[in-house]
């Protein structure tokens, strides 16, 4: 396992309301206990946000003992049974994992989705949330031709959690019920049939006590009291592959109610339908590999909707690596994914590297398209010569706050690193530029970066220095400048690591004046 500890300073007049002293202690720990038991145990503590009150606590400490057969998980935990049910949410609380000899694996789980958090006027970010308990299980039978599964997930908040109601921001206390049935056929080798159909029962507002019979049938009436505002909607996926030697091709069918939700995930598609068909296959003796997916998606299923939207869809993925010399890859998709979109820019000024540890800010991505090419040119045993270009397009409509943003981003980087082998020095020339449209504005990042970075001392000692100079312009006016300068040091004793990481930036914006940051952290890791 290991523990790591930092402690970061930081002095300047750029984020009022930054903390003067922020810390982190991490670590991972698995402790055997008569070579029977397995106590493997993860926790993250800090004080940044002190002050504040989140849905989900920052600090973080769970438990996942083994025995055997049976694996239990305590503390802060997620936890994945399928897309449509539990897939990931952290909360705080335990689940059990019994997998025994034979074909029966059960998995069951139950704690706090949700802590309390009132309404706050000054802090737009964190949004009011009901107290929301949630709990669960899974059920599946194996055997070598087919696999039988059972999911039932639900939650529920807690109505009298909160003193002030925060219905003006429509947020209400909800319920939601999830039964997922998946299978999977194997009938030939190479040849396998999977699916799953989840039905999801969600109540937008407990405080209706009217309750209501309907002649529909569904299951889930059974365990979840209908009210007004309770409605029923289901999902469907399934797939059929087949693979031979390295070779894999297949079909791909998907359905998603409009308004389908599950309050086991944070951010989920719905309204859609995808009919796809997939392969793989390598090529040059397995020195390049492609992929891809296409098909047909369409959307408004119920016809409620003024429009629709009927398209091709495709996301394709293509390496090259012909030597050790040259790297190649790029990839496409315009499937409709969440992903966290962080610009590049954003890294180079990031004041610290400790910080964002739990960030929402997903953005709804509609189109994807990556390209990078390395190539050392010059290989000789002292000295090397490469280049790196890549590139990054992104359509997003950011989902955050109260609006629902279309952006496009192009991000464009070159750069150049001569290295001396022998003495592992390595200095990098970069030149990166992002492109962001909003609407009818436009913004524009550009700048260079210099880097050196040595080993010292018997290379026990590693430095890197790192300045950058990015310039910002909106619908072509100047906005910003920013320049930075960062040295790191980390030296490695044994099984320890000591680093320490010292930071200037000054930044001059337009209408706002200037700011210089200072920021310094030292770190401690012991692994063993």
């Amino acid at each position: 396992g290991g523990v790591s500890a930092n402690a970061i300073y930081y002095d300047g007049n750029g984020q009022s309301g930054r903390q003067p002293f922020t810390w982190y202690i991490n670590g991972n720990v698995n402790v055997n206990l008569f070579k029977v038991i397995d106590l493997p145990f993860s926790f993250n503590l800090t004080n940044a946000g002190a002050g504040y009150n989140y849905p989900s606590l920052p600090n973080r400490l769970s438990l996942h003992p083994t025995y055997k057969w049976v694996t239990a998980h305590i503390g802060d935990i997620s936890m994945v049974y399928s897309p449509y049910t539990l897939n990931g949410y952290q909360f705080r609380g335990g689940g059990l994992d019994l997998a025994p000899p034979g074909r029966i694996k059960v998995s069951v789980m139950g704690g706090q989705f949700q802590r309390a958090v009132e309404y706050d006027s000054t802090n737009k970010i964190i949004q009011a949330t009901y107290r929301r308990y949630g709990y669960g299980g899974k059920i599946s039978y194996l055997r070598n031709k087919y696999t039988v599964g059972l999911t039932v997930f639900g939650a529920k908040d807690q109505v009298n959690s909160l003193k002030y109601k925060p219905d003006s921001l429509q947020i209400h206390p909800q319920e939601n019920m999830v039964v997922s049935l998946n299978l999977a056929v194997r009938p030939m080798r190479g040849l396998e049939l999977s699916g799953e159909y989840a039905n999801s029962a969600i109540t937008k507002d407990l405080r209706d006590s009217t309750k209501v019979t309907s002649a529909n049938k569904n299951i889930l009436k059974a365990l979840i009291n209908t009210r007004n505002s309770t409605s029923f909607y289901k999902a469907i996926k399934a797939n059929l592959n087949y693979r031979y030697h390295n070779s894999v091709i297949g079909v791909g069918y998907e359905r998603i109610d409009p308004g389908y939700e599950t309050l086991g995930a944070y951010f989920f598609n719905n309204d859609l339908e995808n009919i796809t068909v997939n392969f793989s296959q390598p090529f040059f003796k397995q020195k390049g590999n492609i992929s891809a997916n296409f098909g047909y998606q369409r959307d408004n299923l119920d016809g409620k909707k003024s429009g629709s939207n009927n398209r091709n869809v495709a996301a394709v993925n293509l390496s090259f690596v012909p030597n050790q010399r040259f790297i190649f890859t790029a990839g496409y998709s315009n499937f409709s994914t969440f992903m966290y979109i962080k610009p590049v820019f954003q890294s180079i000024n990031q004041l610290t590297q400790i910080q964002n540890l739990d960030t929402l800010n997903f953005s709804q991505v509609s189109q994807n398209a990556n390209a990078n090419i390395n190539y050392i040119f010059i290989k000789r045993v002292a000295t090397n010569h490469s280049v790196n270009f890549n590139f990054n397009l992104l359509n997003a409509v950011d989902k955050q706050g109260t609006g629902s943003n279309l952006s496009t981003f192009y991000n464009g980087a070159a750069a150049y690193t001569l290295a001396f082998v022998p003495k592992e020095i390595t200095i990098t020339a970069a030149y990166n530029v992002s492109y962001n449209t909003l609407g009818i504005s436009d913004f524009v990042t550009q700048g260079p970066t210099l880097s050196f970075n040595s080993k010292l001392f018997k290379k026990k000692i590693g430095t890197s220095l790192i300045s950058s100079y990015n310039t910002s312009t909106a619908s072509g006016v100047r906005s910003s400048d920013v320049f930075n300068i960062r040295f790191s040091a980390a030296y490695l004793l044994k099984k320890q690591n000591f680093n320490i990481s010292i930071m200037n930036q000054y930044r001059d914006v337009a209408l706002k004046g200037s700011t210089n940051d200072l920021i310094a952290t030292v770190g401690y890791s012991f692994y063993f």
